[in-house]
C-alpha cells in the first residue's frame, strides 16, 4: 500500500477526507497530535516540537527559535513515520520531502474560495468577513512556510497527482476518488531501497538536529548517512576538544550504530 499525502487550506476538508482514506484503507493516519507523538517516539524533546506546523518558523514566530533546526526536526519526523512505506500524512511539506518517492501518491483538497468561507462560517460560527480574514491568514502561514522551506508555493497543482474539489465531490465523495487511484497499478508498493533511503534521511536531520541544538555551526561539517546505522561526518573543527564533543554528540544520537568521523583540527591562523 502506498504512501498518501493530503494538502489543502482551511475550510477545504483535507483533514476529514484523509481520515476516510485512512480509515477504508486500513492506514495510520499522520495529523499535526500524531506526528508530534512519534517525534517524541524517536527521541526529539517536546520543547523543540513548539510550532511543529505549517508556519515559517525564527524570525517569524521567535528570533530565539533555530529555523534550521526546526526544519531538520520536521523533516525527520517525516521521513521516520514513512519508513513503513504506507500510511496517509496531513501537510508539514510531506509532499515536497516525498515528491521523489514513487510510492507516494499526493493529493490536494482545493475548492472554491467561496465554499471555503461558508464551511468557516458554519463551523466558527463566524462572518463571512471574519472566515475570510481567517483563511487568509492561515494560507499566508502555509505560503511562507513552504516558500521558507522548499521555495515552492503550497497549490501548485504541478506538485499533487490529484486535485480535488470537495465542493463538487463532498468529502465522502473526494475520499472515495482517492481510494480508487490507490488501487491503480500505477501506484507502487514503496520498494526495500525507498524504504531505506527514507530511514537514512531521518537519521541524518535526527544528527543535525542534534548538532543544531548543541549550537555546532553546520556551515562547517556535512553529515551523510551512506548505509543504514552508519554516520559520515566531514568537516573541521578549531580544536581537539570541539572534535571530541562534536564525535560524542553525534555517538549518543539514537540510531547512530557507527560513526566515521573525518574531521580536521584548524591551527589558530590557519
Amino acid at each position: 500500500m502506498a504512501l498518501v499525502t493530503f494538502s489543502g487550506g482551511r475550510g477545504c476538508g483535507a483533514e476529514e477526507v484523509a481520515r476516510l482514506v485512512a480509515d477504508g484503507a486500513d492506514l495510520e493516519l499522520y495529523d499535526d497530535q500524531r506526528l508530534q507523538k512519534e517525534a517524541l517516539n524517536i527521541g526529539l524533546r517536546q520543547n523543540d516540537l513548539k510550532g511543529l506546523d505549517e508556519k515559517a518558523p525564527g524570525f517569524f514566530d521567535s528570533l530565539r527559535y533555530n529555523p534550521e533546526l526546526y526544519l531538520d526536526i520536521l523533516e525527520s519526523v517525516v521521513y521516520e513515520v514513512s519508513r513503513s512505506g504506507k500510511g496517509v500524512l496531513i501537510g508539514h511539506g510531506s509532499q515536497l520531502l516525498l515528491r521523489d518517492f514513487g510510492c507516494a501518491l499526493h493529493v490536494l483538497i482545493h475548492p472554491s474560495e467561496p465554499f471555503r468561507i461558508r464551511q468557516v462560517m458554519d463551523h466558527y460560527g463566524l462572518s463571512s468577513k471574519a472566515a475570510e480574514r481567517m483563511i487568509r491568514k492561515s494560507d499566508n502561514e502555509k505560503r511562507g512556510f513552504l516558500r521558507f522551506a522548499f521555495h515552492m508555493e503550497w497549490n501548485d497543482p504541478s506538485l499533487y497527482d490529484l486535485v480535488i474539489s470537495t465542493e463538487k465531490l463532498g468529502t465522502q465523495g473526494a475520499a472515495k476518488l482517492v481510494l480508487e487511484a490507490l488501487q491503480s497499478q500505477a501506484v507502487e508498493e514503496c520498494s526495500l531501497n525507498a524504504l531505506e533511503s527514507m530511514e537514512r534521511m531521518s537519521l541524518s536531520k535526527k544528527v543535525q538536529a542534534e548538532l543544531l541544538r548543541q549550537h555546532f555551526n553546520l556551515n562547517q561539517f556535512h553529515v551523510e548517512v551512506p548505509e543504514t546505522g552508519l554516520v559520515q561526518l566531514t568537516g573541521f573543527t578549531t580544536s581537539q576538544e570541539e572534535k571530541d564533543r562534536l564525535t560524542d554528540t553525534a555517538k549518543k544520537v539514537p540510531g547512530v550504530a557507527r560513526l566515521n568521523a573525518e574531521v580536521a583540527v584548524l591551527q589558530s591562523g590557519a
